[in-house]
């Protein structure tokens, strides 16, 4: 991974849970769990460029013998290129990611002042950013409370694969920036390497129940301007799924497909607040935005394959996880609703 990774994701294959198959030849290693007698696989092969197509075949065969099938979730540009003209396999558009040269950063800086003023909006109320070492933060429990406020904000249950919320334990080769109000921690970002690249994917931002406006944006300034101190040009903040940022239509989505997504993002604001997400990370200024895809070896994108897609980011039953996501998100709306009633006067 370390030699070759060049997909934003390519270090999520190291997350607990991912499965790992290697090529004959040792040069490539493909990470990837299986649902519902699908690989579902994090991002694309790991592996020289120009071995991508050899080590993509080779897989389809081991997968074959096991009688499973192939989709890769995240995949971009050069996977896409591979498999664009392959009618073996069918493309589908996830989303688009932002994309920086850190060099660049303070110019943008410079140029934003809605930014600015939310940088010093949190530094003049005591919000101090700094880098953590590995051996620092791995299980400090001040950043693992921080990461279960977190959590309990969230529309749905944990999720894992390539969103696994649980790095704390295993911070080698990432960056970890922590944000501190009057001697406690408010908030943490994680950072993960894209070797191939000399980049940096921001991997999560957590805030904590006491995290004031700006300390997020604080944060992402901090690791940008690190990043470029290191000499990095590229960063990215990750995928924000349904986006069409990049300008590339959902050329291949089946019109089910479509229908269905673009229902989400229309009414799942309870469970992922898609607009919001596209909002916070387009403020930046990206550079440019690159576009996601998932990728299934087979002649058609079926609804069983999405099944089998969405059962990779839970560790149980997906329709388990989907009721607990509706509860918690009915009991979150009524924490709300309740305490908005509680403030009314009298």
């Amino acid at each position: 991974m370390l030699a070759f990774g060049w997909n934003a994701t390519s270090y999520q294959i190291l997350n607990p849970g991912i499965e790992h198959w290697f090529a004959a030849r040792g040069d490539a290693v493909v990470g990837f769990v299986v649902r519902r007698g699908v690989r579902i696989v994090a991002g694309a092969p790991v592996c020289p460029r120009a071995r991508l197509p050899e080590v993509a075949e080779e897989f389809a065969g081991d997968a074959r013998r096991s009688g499973e099938r192939i989709c890769y979730f995240g995949a971009e540009t050069r996977l896409e290129e591979v498999c664009r003209n392959d009618a073996r396999y069918t493309r589908v558009l996830l989303g688009a990611q932002p994309v920086w040269n850190p060099g660049e950063w303070r110019a943008m800086i410079t140029s934003r002042a809605p930014i600015r003023a939310q940088l010093n909006r949190a530094r003049n109320k005591g919000v101090n950013v700094a880098q953590w070492s590995s051996q620092r933060a791995t299980g400090d429990p001040e950043l693992s409370r921080c990461l279960h406020e977190w959590l309990a904000t969230r529309g749905l249950p944990p999720l894992h694969f390539l969103v696994e919320p649980a790095t704390l334990a295993r911070l080698e080769d990432r960056k970890v920036f922590v944000a501190e109000r009057q001697g406690r921690v408010t908030a943490f970002l994680v950072a993960s390497p894209i070797p191939a690249r000399g980049g940096w994917l921001i991997e999560q931002i957590v805030r904590g129940r006491e995290a004031l406006n700006g300390t997020a944006e604080l944060l992402v300034d901090a690791a940008m301007r690190a990043a470029a101190e290191a000499g990095s040009e590229y960063a990215t903040l990750g995928m924000v799924p349904l986006s069409h940022r990049a300008g590339v239509p959902p050329f291949n989505n089946p019109v089910w497909l479509r229908a269905l997504l673009g229902w989400a993002r229309a009414h799942g604001r309870r469970f992922y607040n898609f607009d919001g997400l596209d909002a916070f990370k387009a403020k930046f200024r990206p550079n440019e935005w690159e576009p996601v895809f998932a990728i299934a070896r087979a002649p058609r994108f079926s609804p069983s394959m999405l099944h089998a897609l969405l059962a990779a980011f839970t560790r149980g039953s997906l329709a388990v996880a989907v009721a607990r996501g509706l509860a918690h998100g009915a009991a979150l709306e009524l924490r709300g609703l309740t305490a908005a009633v509680r403030s009314r006067p009298a």
